[in-house]
């Protein structure tokens, strides 16, 4: 693989825009190449043999002019056989550097001007964007530390209970101490910063470890020698000793944060009771207190591990492309720039690993019982391996899937079932039944589709929907789960094609009637497993945002808890099989195949009620985010789903009376709905139709390269969402009502599926524009204001 395409792979996606453009500069190098190949003249070719014949000797022991340090023209005194110089240079109170080209009156010397003007842009972008990242980590770090210290402090408390004698001297962990130095300088860069960042940076290394205390034992018996540093500096010459405070008294200024999102925090919340309270010294929120911690700190590692790959990636890429511009001016500039780059913050800079190192240290020892291969299992979890025994079982159930499918058509045609006498009981009682999992099937191939995609135009799905890390599924595993279910359905379908009675009983075989029961009572089994097989962390995910979506306004609305209320809204039909269940095997009518629900009237109440519930708890959601966010904005969306539960009510009324007065509301409030619902896919959760955009009428930043993909997307989605006319208008067509009312339920299934692309695209393009790459983790204590102004 070139190192461009290696490049681009190993960019960390919300980031991509402070990389070095590779690309661009390769550009200007091709074009400044084009130039050189067009004003040289050709060679002769005695004169290529020879040089041929040269090179090819000569390979194995030439040493280049370049690498030799005692050659006259390497010496950096010699200015004039050097063609760049690099220069520092201070500009608005920051640091940045500056390429003077020496040569620029030799021909296409332009074009060289350029290049290094482009690359020096290039270089600070890259090397401001990192300081302004270590700055974030360094601050972060110092959270940590004070996390840490209560942390310990309340480990005492909660170990040693009143009556028992410990020595209150006990260790304080730092994560920054021996990097405190190299923190000043950073901040040192801005002047209003060098003041406090030497002062911070004297306090950090002043903290040392008590050599005089006693040991304590904590409840993983890993502590038991505190003459032993860990995390403290490391000074160059001896210090005074300080008195470490006693880590108890930093429990008289802190309290524990309810980070917990219940519907109690959300009642507190409106009340405006605090969300802090005072300490409970018990192992339950020790427990409690531990993992959060644990997860912070995870969550801290992964972002220093990627600042570490961004700064090894774009020193790379600066070596490559200055290699490249010796290759086609036949210059050694490399050596003069790359020395810049190592010199320089980007390339100098060892706060990120040191502070690695330390994490890595602190997380071992308070969180992993000082077993370091369990504690780095966990900071850096092993990419899941794509297994053959995944591709094999999902070529396996599809073939299967695809053989039951064909055998169905052939048998319904052999028997000539269409023409028979059951087949219009059959397709009001049976038909609905089975429909229930080609809905299902049908939205996670094209949730498999999806992620395809993402994956191809590096959108961040998991880390959008929030996935712990490795935890997430591939198209493959999504599309093994759909032809394993498609394959037991159609399987279903075939022991149960069954159009006539049985003459002599008058009744139908009890057995192959249940059949589509036992299906759905497997599916609920498997999803509420509780062992770890068939993706539990999946399928738990799932059950909690489930959950947060029926209890919509009392939980904080996230992405994927609002996500997964709009695929429900396209499941409508789905829904409603499922109250066909409840009533064909609740009432018996499974016995005699048939379908009394609708002249209940219960069955029809709730035959509205389970309609509008995907659609309240979007509507419900979006005032819990007006509420919150007081966004305007919010409320024009939870509009947008009053206007649909209006429409589908309207729509089923029409469909359960047949009058020409609920046909007109009907048709009226559903066009209404359904145009400004699709304004708002593609001006707000599509990002397009923006006149004003670069990409005119679509966005500036695009994932797919194709434009026509954009505009058909849009065509279809304004196509399919008016797939409802048929219900209102009664088009004529040789179709069974329930056939027609299930094709309309899988337009508008495939129109969730192409909205599911673009939604997330959207989505990712504004995290990569606000550089957000990590996800806050709620810190379990909460200090005193007051006592962090003094500090």
């Amino acid at each position: 693989m070139k190192f461009g395409k290696e490049f681009a792979s190993q960019m960390v996606p919300e980031w991509q825009e402070a990389y070095m453009d590779y690309d661009y500069l390769k550009t200007l190098l091709k074009e400044l190449q084009r130039f050189k190949h067009r004003t040289k003249p050709p060679a002769a070719p005695s004169l290529k043999r020879k040089l041929t014949l040269y090179r090819a000797f000569s390979g194995l022991t030439q040493t280049h002019h370049h690498h030799n340090p005692t050659s006259p023209s390497s010496s950096p005194d010699d200015i004039e056989s050097q063609p760049i110089l690099v220069n520092s240079v201070s500009r608005d109170g920051s640091q940045s550097y500056e390429t003077t080209f020496l040569m620029s009156s030799e021909e296409g010397g332009e074009y060289e001007l350029v290049y290094f003007r482009r690359l020096d842009d290039e270089f600070n972008k890259v090397d401001k964007f990192y300081r302004a990242k270590a700055q974030e980590v360094m601050k972060e770090a110092d959270v940590l530390n004070k996390q840490m210290d209560a942390l310990i402090a309340f480990r005492i408390k909660v170990e040693n209970p009143p009556g028992i004698h410990f020595d209150r001297s006990v260790e304080m962990t730092r994560l920054a101490s021996d990097i405190a130095a190299s923190a000043a300088a950073l901040s040192a860069s801005t002047p209003s910063g060098a003041k406090s960042a030497s002062k911070r940076a004297a306090h950090l290394e002043a903290i040392e470890e008590s050599t005089h205390g006693q040991a304590d034992d904590d409840d993983n018996g890993d502590e038991k020698e505190r003459n032993t540093p860990t995390l403290e500096a490391k000074p160059a010459k001896p210090k005074p000793k300080v008195i470490v405070p006693a880590p108890l008294e930093i429990l008289d200024r802190v309290k524990m944060n309810n980070t917990l999102e219940t519907p109690r925090s959300t009642i507190k919340g409106v009340l405006k009771v605090p969300n802090h309270t005072d300490l409970s010294f018990s192992r339950e929120n020790l427990r409690k207190v531990e993992e959060q911690l644990k997860r912070a700190f995870v969550e801290f590692y992964q972002k220093l591990r990627l600042l570490k790959s961004f700064s090894f990636l774009n020193t790379l890429a600066f070596s490559k492309i200055m290699k490249k511009y010796d290759k086609i001016t036949s210059r050694s500039a490399s050596k003069s720039y790359m020395k810049m780059v190592d010199n320089s913050y980007l390339g100098s800079s060892e706060e990120v690993t040191k502070l690695m190192e330390r994490v890595e240290t602190t997380f071992i020892k308070h969180f992993s019982n000082a077993n370091r291969s369990k504690g780095m299992s966990i900071l850096r979890p092993k990419v899941k391996r794509e297994r053959h025994r995944t591709t094999f079982s999902t070529g396996f159930f599809a073939g299967c899937a695809a053989s039951l499918l064909l055998a169905l058509i052939l048998m319904i045609r052999a028997r000539n079932i269409m023409d028979s006498e059951g087949r219009t009981q059959y397709m009001e009682t049976m038909f609905p039944l089975y429909s229930l999992f080609g809905f299902i099937v049908l939205h996670m191939l094209m949730y498999a589709i999806n992620i395809f995609y993402w994956r191809k135009y590096r959108v961040n799905y998991a880390f959008i929907f929030g996935f712990k890390p490795g935890t997430e599924l591939g198209y493959r595993q999504v599309l093994l789960v759909s032809f394993g279910l498609g394959a037991l359905a159609l399987a279903s379908v075939l022991a149960n094609l069954d159009m006539e009675m049985d003459p002599k009983t008058k009744d139908y075989k009890a057995f192959t009637e249940l059949v589509p029961l036992m299906l759905v009572v497997f599916i609920f089994i498997v999803l509420f497993l509780p062992f770890n097989v068939l993706y539990r962390s999946s399928r738990f995910f799932l059950l909690t945002c489930l959950f947060h979506c029926i209890c919509a306004p009392l939980y904080k609305v996230t992405l994927p808890d609002f996500f997964l209320a709009d695929q429900l809204t396209s499941q409508v039909q789905a829904i409603r099989s499922l109250e066909f269940y409840v009533c064909y095997y609740g009432w018996g009518d499974f016995k005699r195949r048939e379908n009394t629900c609708r002249d209940s009237n219960v069955y029809n109440t709730f035959y509205f009620v389970v309609a509008v519930l995907p659609y309240l708890a979007r509507l419900l959601q979006c005032l819990r985010r007006l509420f919150e966010e007081k966004d305007a904005m919010q409320g024009l969306n939870g509009l947008k789903y009053f206007l649909t539960i209006a429409a589908v009510c309207l729509r089923t009324a029409y469909s359960l009376n047949k009058g020409i007065a609920w046909r007109i509301i009907a048709w009226i409030v559903s066009a209404i709905a359904a145009i400004f619902c699709t304004y708002w896919d593609l001006v707000y959760d599509w990002g397009l139709l923006d006149r004003h955009s670069k990409n005119r009428w679509l966005r500036d930043k695009l994932l797919v390269p194709h434009k026509k993909v954009y505009f058909g997307a849009m065509g279809l989605n304004i196509l399919l969402r008016f797939a409802w006319l048929q219900t209102v208008l009664n088009f004529q067509l040789p179709l069974h009502p329930q056939t027609l009312t299930t094709i309309v339920a899988s337009l508008e299934i495939i129109r969730r599926g192409i909205w599911n692309f673009f939604r997330l695209e959207n989505e990712h393009l504004n995290n990569v524009g606000k550089y957000r790459a990590f996800k806050s983790v709620p810190l379990p204590f909460n200090y005193d204001e007051d006592d962090d102004k003094d500090d």
